[in-house]
């Protein structure tokens, strides 16, 4: 694999790898790693110890600190019962677009880093370039924590990281943070014609999505401060997006189970939420056993995300803003791997082609003229690490 690929021939190949979270995507690794060895460069890994997954970093340029970090995910959402009308695994172009899982969120940046990542390695740039392609990004942001800290001492420490999430290429310098539970009811089966002498889980279990959405009416009500008015909705939100539990319908349900996840505003202390959610799920749970005393509530912390603050002067802003011209403030109430840089000490900011409203979507694509944009935008990058 000598031969320089280019970045849309780089995001075919990203493509063809179903990285879904749920699945391995050490295959995937397994081939960046060998294109880049390739072309002389030397890679790491971090290696997940409980899942087969890896995450991929790369340093090119002075051995030195500093480093301009490009970052993305490997993973991507499954296809599972959505109607495709092409193979979701294989590029497919028409009409301006470019059709397939990921080529917005966001093999389609990952392609665009790999290439800049060689051709800045050919172009003996002065200052370093770092690349770091993470896993299980969708389910949490649970894979970039543990490869940051892997990062360290094992290339020199960067001081700048640019996100490549899709933002249709402006510069987003904030994010709303989150925090989430999966939670499970236990209750007691009884039949229903005697339903207080046992416990519905489902129907406790709905006591608690009632308080998230006595929360969401409440935050919606109030005034949005300075910092919430950025983004769209201004207000930290709770939501319940799956649930299951019950045997039948005549029979009061024994488990119930859903994740109660948080978007919690830049600014706001994330933990309160997740306290305040505790303390109900303790008060419901005594309710459960004042009738049946072995009933129970578990809770395990499913994601926790740091928000990205706005940076005054960050070095990755400016770098993003001097490249695209875009000067106008950008915030979104989606969470990246952004935030948990910026809490490691780099300057992060987000930049990505594509638009996020294509992510997770059946048909999933990425304008032509969107990629584009991401290789003028990695072309003047490679100008700017040459000067």
């Amino acid at each position: 694999m000598t031969e320089r690929m280019t970045p849309f021939e780089l995001m075919e190949k990203l493509i063809s790898f179903p990285t879904v979270s749920r699945e391995t995507n050490i295959p995937l690794i397994d081939w960046v790693a060998d294109y880049l060895s390739s072309h002389g460069i030397e890679s790491h890994r971090y290696i997940d110890p409980d899942q087969p997954k890896h995450a991929l970093i790369a340093h090119v340029g002075p051995w030195e600190e500093g480093a301009l970090v490009l970052s993305g995910h490997t993973d991507v959402v499954p296809i599972d019962g959505q109607p495709w009308e092409t193979d979701p695994f294989t590029v497919t172009e028409r009409d301006g677009r470019y059709y397939g899982r990921g080529t917005c969120d966001m093999k389609g940046f990952d392609a665009l880093a790999i290439w800049t990542l060689v051709e800045a390695h050919y172009a003996e740039v002065k200052r370093p370039l770092q690349i770091a392609l993470s896993f299980d990004e969708e389910i949490g942001c649970t894979g970039a924590p543990p490869m940051i800290q892997a990062m360290q001492g094992v290339v020199p420490k960067g001081s700048a990281v640019i996100v490549g999430e899709p933002s249709t290429m402006q510069a987003v310098t904030g994010h709303k943070g989150g925090i989430g539970f999966n939670t499970h009811l236990v209750g007691f089966e009884v039949h229903s014609s005697l339903l207080h002498t046992g416990v519905n889980a489902i129907m406790a279990g709905a006591k608690l999505i009632e308080w998230a959405n006595d929360v969401n009416s409440d935050n919606m009500a109030a005034k949005p401060t300075e910092t919430a008015a950025m983004f769209d909705p201004p207000f930290t939100t709770a939501h319940v997006g799956v649930i299951e539990g019950g045997t039948a319908h005549n029979i009061t349900a024994k488990d119930c189970k859903f994740a109660m996840d948080f978007r919690v505003l830049p600014g706001e202390d994330k933990d309160k939420w997740g306290t305040a959610y505790l303390k109900k799920v303790r008060e419901v749970e005594k309710q459960m056993q004042d009738v049946v005393p072995e009933t129970y509530i578990e809770t395990s912390t499913r994601f926790d995300v740091p928000a990205l603050q706005p940076e005054k002067d960050g070095e990755a802003e400016q770098i993003v803003r001097q490249i695209t011209g875009d000067n106008a403030s950008h915030k979104v109430s989606y969470g990246t791997e952004a935030g948990q840089f910026q809490e490691a000490g780099y300057s992060a900011v987000i930049c990505g082609p594509g638009d996020i409203a294509q992510a997770h979507q059946p048909n999933e694509f990425i304008d032509v003229a969107q990629f584009e944009a991401g290789h003028a935008f990695m072309r003047k990058l490679l100008t700017r690490l040459q000067g």
